[in-house]
Formats: C-alpha cells, sequence, structure tokens
C-alpha cells in the first residue's frame, strides 16, 4: 500500500518551578515527506524496505493511525497502534523521526497519570530507551543527550542527579558549540551558574561554558526564523541575566568580558560622570591593567569631568576608594566600619542604604541587598528608601526565579508592588518614584486566565518562593 504519512510539527512545552528556568516549547520541525518505495537512505535500524509487503503495509497503516490519535491527543488509543508502529519499523523509511517524538509523549502522558512511583521510573526508563533508539538509528548523539536532560531536569526531576543532567547538557555544548541546541541554553545556564556560586566547578570551566552561552544565545537570535525567535527572545531574558549574577564573583570575570560589556556604553556618552566611574568600576573590577587604553580613556574623563578633590582622607575616603577601584567587598566593610563608628542616625542610615545599593548593582547578591535595607529601616522607620530597594530587589528577580517570562517571572511584581505601596504611603518624598514602579510592574501580573489555571483565586493569600519567601496577594493584569 502506498500513500502519504503527513508529518505534523509537534511541540514538548515543560516548565517547573521553584526558582528554575522555564523554557520555551521544544520544537520538533520535520517536514511533509513521502513513504518511498525504493531507495531508501541506509539505516542500522529496521525501515519498511526490510519488511514483508504485507508486513509492510501492516506497519504503515499503524503509523498513520496512530499519528492521527496522537493528534487529538489520545494517547491511550495511540498505544497499542504506536507501539505495532514503533517495533515494526523504528527507523520508518530511514528518515522520519517523529515516531520517537510521539514515544516520548505517550510514556510522559503514563506518567503524569501514574500514582505508584515504581511504575513512573519503568515509564521514565521507556522514555529514554526511545531516545536511545534514536541515536542508534540516526546518531545525532549530542541532540539526543539534549533532549534526555531536558527531560530529566524539567518533567522526570528527581530520578537523575544534577550533576550527571548538567554533564548531559555540557556534552550539547561540547559538540554544537555556539549553535548548540536552544532548548538546553536555559536549564544549562542555571545548573552552571549554581554550580560557580557553590564552587564545585573551577572559574576556568565557568567563564568557559559562560562565554559559550553568550556566544550562543547571539548566534540563536540573529540566525532564527519563525517560531523559534520567540524561543530565542525567551532565552535571551534569562541566560544573559543570569551569568551577569556572575559579576559578584571576584576574580570570575577578566578584563576583556567587562571592557566587551561596558565600554561601548562610555563611548555613546564620554561625558556623562555615573557612566564614567561605572564603566571605570567595572575595567578595575575586571583587572584590567592601568596602561590598558580602555582603561585609560575612562580615567582621562573622569579627571577631566567628574573628579572632586575630597576633604578628608578618613575611612569613608577609604571606602569609595575601595569602591571605585572595584573592590566592592572591601568598601562594604569599610562602609560597616565607618557605621559602626558613627553616632549621628542619618550617616548611619545613608551608608547602610549605600551598602545594600552595592550588594543589588555591584554584587547582584540580592538576599544581602534585602538584609541591609531591612537594617537602614530600623534606623530610620519613617523612610520610604529601604521599601523602593527590596521592590526593585523583587521585580529585578524574573530570571532568578523564573525564565524572564512566565508565571514564575510574573509573580515577583505582587510582592514587589508591595514594597513600593509601602514606600508610597510612609514617605511623601519616594512616592513619586514609587508611582512609576508600581504602574511599570502591573503590566507584568499573571492574568485571570493563568491564575485560575493554577487553582488559585484573586484576592487570595499567596507565598512567593525562591529567595523572596514573602506572603502577598494574588493579583491579576486583567
Amino acid at each position: 500500500m502506498k500513500f502519504i504519512i503527513t508529518i505534523l510539527a509537534a511541540g514538548l512545552l515543560l516548565s517547573f518551578y521553584n526558582c528554575s528556568p522555564k523554557t520555551a516549547p521544544v520544537v520538533i520541525d520535520t517536514p511533509v515527506v513521502e513513504v518511498p518505495t525504493k531507495q531508501e537512505p541506509e539505516n542500522p535500524c529496521r525501515r519498511f524496505s526490510d519488511l514483508s509487503n504485507r508486513d509492510r503495509d501492516e506497519v504503515e497503516t499503524a503509523y498513520v493511525l496512530y499519528k492521527d490519535l496522537v493528534k487529538l491527543k489520545k494517547y491511550e488509543e495511540a498505544f497499542p497502534l504506536w507501539t505495532k508502529a514503533y517495533y515494526g519499523a523504528p527507523a520508518s523509511n530511514g528518515r522520519v523521526k517523529y515516531q520517537f517524538d510521539d514515544g516520548v509523549m505517550i510514556y510522559t502522558n503514563k506518567y503524569n497519570n501514574e500514582t505508584d512511583p515504581a511504575k513512573k521510573l519503568i515509564y521514565v526508563d521507556s522514555v529514554m530507551s526511545i531516545y536511545d533508539k534514536r541515536m542508534e538509528c540516526f546518531g545525532e548523539a549530542a541532540y539526543t543527550k539534549g533532549r534526555k536532560a531536558f527531560d530529566y531536569y524539567y518533567t522526570f526531576p528527581g530520578t537523575k542527579s544534577e550533576d550527571e543532567i548538567y554533564e548531559m547538557f555540557k556534552i550539547n555544548f561540547d559538540v554544537n558549540g555556539k549553535k548548540a541546541d536552544y532548548f538546553v541554553v536555559n536549564p544549562f545556564t542555571k545548573l552552571l551558574s549554581d554550580r560557580i556560586i557553590a564552587g564545585t566547578v573551577t572559574n576556568e570551566e565557568g567563564r568557559k561554558y559562560a562565554k559559550l552561552i553568550g556566544q550562543t544565545v547571539e548566534n540563536g537570535q540573529a540566525n532564527c526564523k519563525g517560531v523559534l525567535c520567540e524561543s530565542w527572545a525567551i532565552i535571551a531574558d534569562y541566560a544573559p541575566a543570569r551569568l551577569e549574577s556572575l559579576e559578584g564573583i571576584d576574580g570570575f570575570y577578566d578584563c576583556d568580558y567587562y571592557a566587551d560589556k561596558y565600554y561601548s556604553r562610555f563611548e555613546e556618552d564620554p561625558t556623562n560622570c555615573d557612566m564614567i566611574n561605572l564603566v571605570g568600576r567595572r575595567l578595575k573590577r575586571g583587572g584590567c591593567a592601568d596602561d590598558d587604553p580602555r582603561l585609560v580613556k575612562v580615567t582621562e574623563a573622569y579627571t577631566t569631568n567628574c573628579k572632586v578633590e575630597s576633604p578628608s582622607s578618613g575611612i569613608l575616603d577609604q571606602a569609595f576608594g575601595s569602591y571605585n577601584d572595584g573592590k566592592y567587598r572591601d568598601a562594604i566593610g569599610l562602609f560597616q566600619q565607618y557605621i559602626d563608628g558613627e553616632s549621628d542616625i542619618a550617616q548611619q542610615f545613608k551608608y547602610t542604604m549605600v551598602i545594600g545599593k552595592i550588594y543589588y548593582g555591584d554584587l547582584k547578591d540580592f538576599p544581602k541587598s534585602r538584609k541591609a535595607a531591612r537594617e537602614a529601616a530600623k534606623i530610620d522607620p519613617l523612610s520610604g528608601e529601604p521599601y523602593l530597594l527590596i521592590g526593585k530587589l523583587y521585580a529585578s528577580s524574573g530570571p532568578l526565579c523564573g525564565s524572564g517570562r512566565g508565571w514564575n517571572s510574573q509573580i515577583v511584581t505582587w510582592p514587589a508592588i508591595d514594597m513600593f505601596t509601602k514606600a508610597k504611603n510612609l514617605d511623601s518624598n519616594v512616592a513619586a518614584e514609587a508611582k512609576k514602579f508600581i504602574k511599570q510592574y502591573k503590566q507584568y501580573m499573571p492574568t485571570k486566565e493563568e491564575i485560575f489555571q493554577r487553582r488559585l483565586k484573586v484576592g487570595g493569600s499567596f507565598k512567593v518562593p525562591c529567595w523572596i519567601q514573602e506572603n502577598t496577594k494574588i493579583r491579576s493584569v486583567d
């Protein structure tokens, strides 16, 4: 029997919660393929052409019938037909691969509907054996390893250690370089950054893959087509922000990293003192030599436009000196020494807030920034500035607690707006800025439909997870 098998693009929309990055759907882009009657490509697995005429007719028919049921998401009905098709000719016509993706969907559905832990593990093993068969038939080991790692991480959490998953994702990058498959980028970025912060991977390895991730995102956005461009946009919201947070690790990024990222900003605005100071601090933090041409130009601009002679050579001057040299932790220690020896409440408050802002803007350490802001609030209970800072910390946590988009990233707006509202009501001096932030972040709250899908109710109580751990009220954008 001769006929046409129409292959539709299939997508896996997989997500997870609690401070983990979401990712875009895995898009399986498969063209319409005519089942050939002869000259099928070589394949180590059984193909239609390897079957008798009778068996071939039965297997080809099973391919068509099960596929129709999968389209309707009738996975249990499709299963026996898929089994006949898959085991009858796992390589199909030697080109088609959708049978593997469909098998993964069918067994994943079984996994999701099963309550017996032992049976769930059997279904996980079945999924992984399908991936192994795909590698046997078609190779593509790096792609398939990435898919296996993706499923272990998102769909079957806890069935494989994160260290093993990390190594599987790494294979995809090692083989594909900056052309790594898009669906591995966000979870690998999360696992990599966690290990860099924990010190379980060397800085050398960390820098290698951080750089490669950046190149991958840039390449993906530059060369994407169609629906994949939306996926790369989601990735670009997440991965670079996670990598930027590593700037808080002393000595992790080098001079070239900071110069590549920040020096062009100085060139665009070479007389702006805020920009001059920022770029100068970053270049020094990266260990740029005093005679580096980029640092020389920034220093000259600082001397010409911004330099102010310090009125004293006390501990505050030392603190600012360390800060301007990019030695942020030294600066924090010196500012704290000043605070501990100062009796003026206004000065204590001012420099406690400075510490909070260094942790936020320079070291990317949000929990310590919040701690400093809370200390400042104790010093001056009538100021709204600490709550404004905490609100910014929460609002900036989308990439830290989610993908930069989607539910986990949206819900951080609730406690952020709580803090902005508290700042506005407490202190007229920051009310205008607080109102601006409230208006800005309200538009990023989830919709009523998204809230309903999670069996939650607008107006109800909710504890935001991740590092935030704040009780708040559920609100919708509509």
